[in-house]
């Protein structure tokens, strides 16, 4: 049998992929990561920009056909920005703040009144983000993003390939890949992210099952085209809610060419299946825009059943559930997407960290504890009837997750974020007048990256005097020290092999209590030294 490291096959088209899975062959790779939603490409794309030796495995060959998802939350977009995408995902979207719009039709949307939905307007994302919240749909993420893996060397697509078989070892994963054309091929890797979606195989080979919550969300969803924009005038929302009593329902833009979604929820332990007559949905949305004479193009009619749910265990062993697969949220306050995206890029730069020994094995227990905090707070929400209008400032902190704090510096180029000083490895942010020279030792900038700040910038980070601060490579400060710290208050904090709890956990957690009664344990979380 041959072999066949990832590192020797440059990427190809989504046919040459599957070409590449000859029968018998052998892969050796560091990571496999089973789906290409948006979970799966975000933890992709960030083994990838670790150089990570990756496989991405995935049934279908090009993006999902509908929107699905159609608002990108302002930390999601602070990462995209990070990897330089942030442009090309908002050429996909359209102008609009992610607030709801509520109106009796869309005609008459100018006497209509905006309700905040957890997401800043633009105007207040200014003030604490170099980014505003995007109205853009999954489908033109998903298309981004793959577009940007294939500039990435070490990351292999397998599409058009899905999952037959799974050994999760102790000290390894191997695998069973099936393509299209039924060639299999067994892979070997240190690590499995299953990125599988809610009905995960996965995660049923591992026999790890989902927790409900009351609460679950249905109805009917209408893909269409009609110039809805000319109707509308200059208000521009991500949400539009209609409450005509012809025919309540919910609009939402959905990327370029007058593209929308229209839904209507279905009455609880009413089949939502029922109420897909084309006809009548036609009907209704004509009614809930107040234009009679509109001739909406329907692209797609599909009734749809959600869920609030989350996996009793993100982790067995060696292959970890991230996304739909680990915790299932209804469309209710759009944090569905958002949630996926950021696990799957917390889960991508641990594995990154720990298998370029960074960092010891123990950081990956932090993934689950982080992360399960979020998603049961994100799935609460999403099962409140009410879930959708939520104070912007509560939500702002679990969207930004703690990370250490945006202000704007002069740059070369122009200006530039805190956010933007973030290294792949540690970054010491600190005073004008404080030397770290000695301090960081021995570290390469790719390990140890140390930002001098102006003092108000410094200020504003909760720098003073010969202070400093450290933070990991999502942003998230994990020691603060109120005078300089030596080579030694470096190492440790760096080389902590069980961080304490990170506040953003602690602050989530404290609003909706642990889900079984038990407290979890987090990772990192900021503390004073001297």
């Amino acid at each position: 049998m041959s072999r066949a490291p990832l590192t020797s096959r440059p990427l190809g088209t989504a046919r040459q992929a599957d070409e590449q899975h000859a029968a018998g062959e052998h892969l050796d790779v560091e990571v496999v990561v089973v789906g290409a939603g948006v979970a799966g490409l975000a933890a992709a794309a960030v083994l990838g920009r670790y150089g990570i030796t990756t496989l991405l495995v995935e049934r279908r060959v090009g993006p999902p056909a509908l929107p699905r998802a159609t608002v990108i939350s302002t930390r999601t977009m602070e990462l995209l920005r990070a990897w330089g995408l942030e442009d090309d995902v908002l050429a996909g979207g359209v102008d609009a703040d992610v607030w709801l719009w509520e109106c009796e039709t869309l005609s008459r949307a100018e006497h209509g009144r905006a309700h905040a939905v957890g997401f800043p307007s633009r105007e207040q994302a200014m003030a604490v983000s170099p980014c505003a919240p995007g109205t853009v749909p999954q489908d033109w993420l998903e298309t981004v993003l793959r577009r940007s893996l294939r500039s990435l060397p070490s990351v292999r697509f397998g599409l058009g390939t899905e999952l037959v078989a799974l050994d999760n070892g102790s000290d390894r994963v191997v695998v069973t890949v099936r393509n299209r054309g039924g060639d299999a091929t067994t892979v070997t890797a240190a690590y499995l992210v299953a990125a599988d979606g809610a009905h995960s195989p996965v995660r049923r080979l591992l026999g790890v099952g989902m927790r409900e919550r009351e609460g679950a969300y249905g109805g009917v969803q209408v893909v269409f085209r009609a110039p809805l924009r000319d109707v509308l005038g200059e208000v521009r929302y991500a949400l539009y809610s209609v409450t005509t009593a012809a025919a309540p329902g919910l609009f939402l833009p959905a990327g370029r060419a007058d593209r929308w979604v229209y839904g209507q929820g279905a009455p609880p332990g009413e089949d939502p299946a029922t109420e897909v007559d084309p006809d009548r949905l036609a009907r209704a949305i004509r009614l809930g825009t107040g234009t009679a004479d509109l001739d909406p193009v329907i692209e797609h009619v599909g009734p749809f059943y959600s869920p609030g749910e989350v996996a009793e265990r993100f982790r067995v062993g060696r292959t970890f559930l991230t996304g739909d697969a680990a915790h299932r949220v209804t469309p209710r306050g759009g944090t569905g997407m958002n949630t996926a995206f950021q696990s799957g890029y917390d889960l991508g730069w641990k594995l990154a960290w720990v298998l370029q020994r960074r960092a010891p094995a123990e950081l990956l227990d932090s993934y689950e504890s982080e992360r399960r905090v979020v998603a049961e707070h994100n799935v609460a929400r999403s099962t409140d009837p009410n879930g959708s209008r939520r104070t912007v400032i509560d939500e702002l902190k679990v969207d930004l997750g703690g990370r250490v704090t945006h202000a704007w510096l002069p740059g070369t180029s122009g200006r530039v974020s805190t956010l933007d000083l973030l290294g792949p490895g540690w970054t010491l942010f600190t005073g004008p007048v404080h030397d770290a020279t000695d301090a960081a030792g021995s570290h390469s900038p790719d390990t140890l990256a140390v930002r001098p700040l102006p003092p108000v910038t410094a200020r504003a980070l909760g720098v003073s005097g010969t202070g400093a601060l450290l933070t990991r490579p999502d942003g998230v400060p994990v020691a603060r020290w109120t005078s300089a710290p030596d080579a030694a208050d470096l190492c440790r904090a760096m080389h902590a092999t069980a961080p304490l709890r990170n506040e953003r956990v602690a602050a989530i957690a404290s609003t909706i209590g642990p889900p079984d009664g038990r407290a979890g344990r987090g990772n990192a979380a900021t503390r004073e030294t001297r």
